[in-house]
């Protein structure tokens, strides 16, 4: 019966029955992630429109002026696009509130004292917070630690989340473009 009971505590709190516990979902963060979900997909659906009738498609043998010449296109389209883009449009109030829940409750004490020096430290000083902007080149993309990835609503490929100081950026991976942002995302 002890060996049993040994077992069970084992199981019950090693680090894969931790990672296969799943938090409650309310009700309500579920209709703020599918919301944002939606609105992550129209985007890709008006990114995909946009590059579909506008660029021309690039192979294997492109050189890289016909690289960087398609990637200037494309955040010349994307912002055209979307002339009335703000933030919040997809960082909705919502949202923004679950997401600073969640990388509140995934770094605590000293893990958020690393986490905050890590992101703090980046080389992203000058870096715009402004929607329909481009992410520059010359600044580091602070990644996202694989924790919080897998707690955060899910991105298409086309998408990344990347921290600038304490705040939450949505980026376009392709050409760079920042799609929305959060203020104060990290605390």
């Amino acid at each position: 019966m002890m060996v049993i009971l040994a077992l069970f505590i084992f199981i019950a709190f090693s680090p894969v029955a931790a990672l296969n516990q799943q938090r409650e979902i309310s009700p309500g963060e579920k209709l703020a992630r599918a919301d944002f979900e939606k609105r992550v997909k129209d985007y890709v659906k008006l990114r995909q429109s946009v590059a579909g009738k506008n660029l021309p498609k690039l192979s294997a043998a492109s050189t890289a002026e016909q690289i960087e010449a398609y990637k200037l296109t494309s955040q010349k389209l994307i912002s055209a696009a979307r002339p009335d883009a703000k933030p919040a449009d997809l960082f909705t109030p919502d949202i923004a509130g679950i997401i600073r829940g969640l990388i509140k409750a995934e770094f605590k004490g000293r893990e958020r004292q690393e986490l905050r020096q890590t992101v703090l430290e980046a080389d992203t000083q000058g870096v715009p917070l402004r929607v329909n902007y481009v992410y520059p080149e010359t600044k580091e993309l602070t990644q996202i630690p694989a924790p919080l990835l897998l707690e955060l609503p899910p991105l298409p490929e086309e998408l990344r989340y990347r921290f600038v100081g304490r705040h939450l950026l949505l980026v376009d991976r392709e050409n760079n473009v920042i799609i929305d942002y959060m203020l104060n995302a990290l605390p």
